[in-house]
């Protein structure tokens, strides 16, 4: 295998789950940390095999340097506008000025391209990088991948194991995508090596409405959750902004009080459709009952 990938982001969760799934594909791998970074998380990815680039994200120099001879650049950032907007701007510069052709950006989430500003404070941070990035002259691939299977073990409105309910917007036959990490990370590797990629690929390891997930908590756990209609998703919508505003220190969060909440919203907004699970044959997607026997 003799394409270099470069990895941002590599000491977080998804980060370091995308640097073992390249390294498993034999790819060399290349992960780029801020200085100062956990020294423990470093030692773990170094023991992957990837070669560890410290380096102080605003040195453009430096970041272009690290960028040279990259196939692909991956970034796994997760921060507020200081990282998704303006790191990632940096890297995106450095990584045209190295010639690197191809880059994924840190949009592992919900498609936020189909909804509109103001509904996700954190998607539309990702809405004002991809308006620098479609401008960009560099080859480009988002993956949505829906929420994180690990929402469903943080008693959201929409599965609450504390008070056995499962809650849901609009319709109950609504299904709601869901990926695993491990999943993210394996599709994502194989999108950094796979030299043409559209612009944009959606993947889940699984649609489940609110209906199904009832019935199937009942039959793997053999407990009964009770339906819970939360409303519209228009009352959701203005009831999200109202507790915004309400709550400005949020802004500086990254995780504040309202953002759980449109992330609800965006959940039942929108729909990955049609998925591109089949792209790259050999990919274990997870089932729903895997996650729930695990809960």
């Amino acid at each position: 295998m003799d394409q270099k990938i470069l990895v941002a982001g590599g000491t977080g969760n998804l980060g370091s789950r995308i640097i073992n799934a390249l390294i498993e594909k034999e790819a060399m791998v290349y992960a780029l940390v801020r200085e100062g970074s956990d020294q423990s998380k470093i030692e773990e990815i170094e023991k992957m095999g990837a070669q560890v680039i410290s380096i102080n994200m605003t040195d453009m120099d430096a970041l272009t340097k690290a960028c040279d001879g990259i196939s692909c650049v991956v970034s796994a950032l997760a921060g507020l506008h200081e990282v998704i907007v303006d790191s990632q701007s940096l890297l995106l510069g450095a990584a045209i000025a190295a010639g690197v052709p191809r880059f994924i950006p840190s949009d592992f989430s919900s498609d936020f391209t189909k909804l509109p500003a103001g509904e996700n404070r954190n998607f539309d941070l990702r809405k004002e990088f991809h308006d620098k990035l479609d401008k960009a002259a560099i080859a480009s691939t988002s993956i949505f991948n829906g929420a994180f299977t690990d929402i469903l073990g943080y008693n959201t409105p929409f599965f609450n194991q504390k008070n056995n309910t499962i809650g849901y917007w609009g319709s109950p036959d609504y299904k709601v995508d869901f990926t695993t990490m491990d999943n993210t990370a394996a599709y994502t590797a194989a999108v950094a090596l796979d030299p043409e990629t559209p612009r944009i690929l959606r993947i889940a390891s699984f649609q489940i409405s609110a209906n199904e997930l009832s019935a199937l908590v009942l039959e793997v756990k053999n407990k009964s959750f009770k339906l819970v209609p939360m409303g519209n998703l228009a009352e959701l919508s203005v009831h999200n902004k109202k507790k915004r505003a309400a709550h400005p220190e949020g802004e500086n969060e990254l995780y504040p009080s309202w953002q759980g909440s449109q992330y609800m919203h965006s959940m039942f907004s929108v729909q990955n459709q049609p998925l591109d699970n089949n792209r790259y044959p050999g990919i274990n997607w997870t089932t729903v009952n895997e996650i729930l026997f695990a809960l």
